[in-house]
């Protein structure tokens, strides 16, 4: 069974950094480096909005909002994605979600991000 946990969220004023991280269980490195992952996130009364990707290759995207802040990186041996964010801004305030995705997509619970001004 699959399992993704992210870590690395909490309150932080404007300007402030966070790391998230995303554990990533029951698959094997292989699999999971031939995988596709991408962070996510929700803010409060809106719908999940894609904020960065990863390709099997390190190939990466970003949503125009977090260029330049944000930055994905994964780390195939340890089998853990990361999501490094500075100049946090209030409207960064979100649950934010690894999802890793190949021939199958899968989920983590999230963690709340909340940048206060």
């Amino acid at each position: 069974q699959v399992q993704l946990v992210e870590s690395g969220g909490g309150l932080v004023q404007a300007g402030g950094s966070l790391r998230l991280s995303c554990a990533v269980s029951g698959i094997s490195g292989f699999s999971f480096s031939i995988n596709a992952i991408a962070w996510y996130r929700q803010p409060p009364g809106k719908s999940r909005e894609l904020v960065a990707g990863i390709s099997n290759s390190g190939s990466t995207n970003y949503a125009d909002s977090v260029k330049g802040r944000f930055t994905i990186s994964r780390d195939n041996n340890k089998k853990m994605a990361y999501l490094q964010m500075n100049s946090l801004k209030p409207e960064d305030t979100a649950v934010y979600s690894c999802n890793v995705r190949g021939s199958n997509s899968y989920w983590g619970q999230g963690t709340q991000v909340t940048v206060s001004s």
